[in-house]
């Protein structure tokens, strides 16, 4: 394990000396260039100068040495209802720089994690696939079971000869992250995403409906979980029995709550093992110290699991939240109405700005901790090419592209300028009616830090941006990923249990006094203490190696 370990450190370290490296000796028509430089900045308006200027590659793309290639691309959390007008003119930009057409899969928060994962083990032509820490094709799982290509592979170093620049733009953090032990050893398996580098969760609130029942955001602020219960009352009073006004997804509220983390390389189908933060010091251990804890079984858990129970009981969270097969979908659908009072979000700043605009609401953003960094956010979002692609190369100077050219970064995301958004007299995005046909999940896409600026971001956002999450602390394990080779038959088991009772427990619609003990009992039974020992173990390791 510390061999491991400490060969995944120093590969690390060493990437970006590596794809600084001269141009590869090959002469295929797909290894002569990287991607194109991008569009002549009249085109579009930049929030980077910086990254818009490395966007131009060492080589160009000879597009008529290329032959036409389709890739298709799977996506998560997409609100997509009409895409004709924007694949229309990212295919004509892609086939005059890299003669690829691109076919979207528009995965949503509802269908990704099962599409996807039947799609990868049926071996479906899809080239490119979002992955991350937190979705069921799981980048660290699915890296060592084969499914993703590795980028920097030694005889086949794909980032060197498509994606220096897209690499040299990244910081050493998303780097570090994406180095891990795959199939084809320590090395990289997808392109992080450059978003919110740092975890931060918060409360979701519709200020619009909290000024209405005579509160403000510092309500919020100076209260916590367990005395939102008046407002709560308050608004259920309002606004009548079908309104829900704590609108949670239940695996983030019961990590809002008690402080607890998701440990990389866990079930990506139903985390079950939980780190604590020390939410007064980031930096250091909790009082659990650096341990990775069966959090169903804590003080903490049972706590919370009683009190979410009394806000269902009242009436206050929505049966459809414990119901998996309808949890996320309702969840998008009431946010994008406004049909909430308070709920939980996973944040990135600016983000409370886009939901003002789309949810037509006035929307705040409730810190439960300062922003901190850790294996799950550095692997927060991912694009890997999938090792059935048949054109990998292609697939890099795709990814390179849309990492590094803020033209084609903002007509994906954000549409076709004079449809979906137009641009105001300072070059910044103002969106009109049409967005709402048109809603990648812009977190998801790549390298946010080269779109172009809305008019509620203002021109300076992605400088203030780069600076906020660049000021984020990091948390004692940063780095440490489980390898579950040793324990795939109990983490398998385990995780059906937790798929059975964890939802349920976590949003409130069953009773934990009967069927938290049940819980713990089956987690017993199947194994969980197996995969603890393991992981604490390899933690141990990891930590030795740090010198902590």
């Amino acid at each position: 394990m510390k061999k491991k370990v400490i060969s995944c450190i120093l590969a690390a370290s060493m990437v970006l000396s590596m794809t600084a490296c001269g141009k590869s000796s090959s002469t295929t028509a797909d290894s002569t260039a990287a991607a194109s430089s991008a569009q002549d900045s009249t085109t579009a308006a930049s929030g980077d100068g910086a990254a818009a200027d490395s966007a131009a590659t060492a080589e160009s793309v000879d597009v008529s040495k290329l032959e036409p290639v389709t890739l298709k691309m799977y996506f998560h959390g997409s609100n997509v209802t009409d895409d004709s007008q924007t694949m229309e003119a990212v295919n004509s930009y892609l086939k005059e720089k890299l003669n690829v057409t691109l076919e979207p899969i528009w995965g949503t928060w509802g269908d990704f994690d099962t599409n996807s994962v039947l799609s990868l083990q049926g071996g479906d032509d899809v080239d490119i696939y979002f992955t991350s820490s937190w979705s069921a094709d799981e980048y660290n799982k699915f890296a060592r079971d084969g499914y993703w290509v590795r980028l920097d592979d030694p005889e086949n170093n794909l980032i060197q000869k498509y994606a220096p620049e897209l690499w040299k733009t990244l910081p050493q953090v998303l780097i570090n992250g994406a180095t891990i032990n795959g199939s084809d050893g320590c090395g990289v398996y997808a392109v992080p995403g450059y978003k919110d580098i740092a975890t931060q969760n918060c409360w979701d609130v519709n200020v619009t409906k909290l000024k209405e029942l005579g509160y403000t955001v510092d309500d919020i602020k100076n209260a916590d979980y367990y005395t939102f219960g008046d407002i709560l009352k308050k608004a259920k009073e309002k606004y009548g029995k079908d309104f829900y006004p704590l609108l949670v997804e239940g695996a983030v509220l019961e990590r809002m709550v008690d402080n607890s983390i998701i440990v990389t390389g866990d079930s990506g189908t139903g985390n079950f093992m939980s780190y604590y933060i020390n939410p007064d010091d980031l930096t250091q251990p909790s009082s659990y110290g650096n341990k990775i804890l069966n959090k169903f079984a804590t003080d903490e858990f049972r706590k919370f699991a009683e009190q979410t129970r009394k806000y269902y009981e009242a009436g206050y969270i929505d049966p459809a939240m414990g119901n998996a097969n309808q949890a996320n979908d309702t969840r998008s659908s009431k946010q994008l109405t406004g049909d909430y009072l308070i709920g939980t979000q996973s944040y990135s700043l600016g983000y409370e700005l886009q939901a003002s605009q789309e949810r037509k609401i006035e929307v705040a953003m409730v810190p439960t901790t300062d922003p901190y960094v850790d294996t799950t956010s550095s692997q927060g979002a991912m694009m890997a090419i999938s090792t059935a692609s048949k054109n990998p190369e292609r697939a890099m100077m795709f990814l390179n592209l849309l990492n590094t050219d803020p033209y084609l970064m903002t007509l994906l995301n954000y549409g076709v300028e004079g449809v979906h958004y137009n641009l105001n007299s300072d070059g910044l995005v103002e969106f009109t009616d049409k967005r709402s046909d048109y809603q990648p999940w812009t977190n998801g896409m790549g390298n946010v830090t080269i779109l172009t600026p809305t008019a509620d971001q203002g021109a300076d956002f992605w400088t203030g941006f780069k600076s906020y999450y660049g000021e984020a602390k990091q948390i004692p394990i940063l780095g440490y990923a489980y390898d579950a080779t040793n324990t795939e038959t109990q983490m398998g088991a385990v995780a059906n249990v937790v798929a059975e009772y964890m939802l349920p427990l976590c949003t409130g619609t069953v009773d934990p006094d009967e069927k938290l003990p049940e819980f713990l009992k089956k987690l017993e039974e199947n194994g969980i203490n197996d995969v603890l020992d393991d992981a604490n173990k390899q933690l141990d390791a990891y930590m030795a190696v740090k010198g902590e």
